[in-house]
């Protein structure tokens, strides 16, 4: 008999830590699955707007985080932090292409919608496209023209995504119920993890999931 093990992730864009806790999921995903081939896992991603205030063309990125950290020797501490981690999952971030931080309400729009048109090749092509698009080639996630061409790209038909790209800086209303911070990731609505764990957290808390729905079946 099968086992289906669902997993809400909850996240933003223009998080680093969100990038490099997907790569820590895949990699848990790997060996959870060579140990558990029976699983089912379902992955769903619910976008958590940062920095809903941002106007629609959002902040110079530097800018922003000398305003945010204090100083410019703080922005590179935080920005070498931040590479270091993203390397040990094998990622390679541009941060010095990225000129603005953007305003994310349309961009988490156009993943809700291609999320519910329910292709989850398209799904996961436009997660990793949008994410490259803003930390690998500095492009502006809060343009309109972008986002279509992210979309494109992904070989959405534009058509069906159009009316959901407000294009006017309305808060994104999208993950209900979240957990404090991002990345988060809860397993089966039992167990939350926050924060880019290492792997072999997240591979503790799928197993322990699936021990605690076995404990549970077990007649007292």
């Amino acid at each position: 008999m099968s086992v289906r093990l669902r997993i809400d992730v909850f996240f933003d864009f223009i998080c680093p830590w969100c990038l490099i806790g997907k790569r820590q999921l895949e990699h848990a995903q790997v060996q959870f699955r060579s140990r558990h081939p029976q699983v089912q896992i379902t992955t769903a991603w619910h976008g958590v707007q940062l920095l809903p205030q941002l106007p629609l063309e959002g902040e110079p990125f530097a800018d922003f985080y000398r305003k945010r950290l204090g100083n410019a020797d703080a922005v590179a501490l935080r920005q070498a932090q931040v590479q270091q981690a993203a390397a040990a999952v094998g990622l390679v971030l541009d941060l010095g292409r990225i000129e603005t931080m953007p305003n994310t309400a349309d961009a988490h729009r156009l993943f809700e919608r291609v999320s519910a048109l329910g292709n989850a090749v398209q799904r996961e092509m436009l997660l990793e496209r949008l994410f490259a698009a803003y930390f690998r080639k500095g492009e502006n996630l809060g343009c309109r023209e972008t986002l279509l061409a992210i979309a494109r790209s992904c070989g959405v038909d534009t058509d069906r995504v159009l009316d959901c790209l407000k294009g006017d800086a309305t808060p994104f209303d999208g993950a209900r119920g979240a957990p404090g911070g991002v990345p988060s990731f809860q397993f089966d609505r039992r167990m939350t993890v926050i924060g880019a764990q290492p792997a072999q957290a997240l591979l503790g808390a799928m197993n322990e999931t699936l021990r605690e729905r076995d404990r549970e079946r077990q007649p007292a």
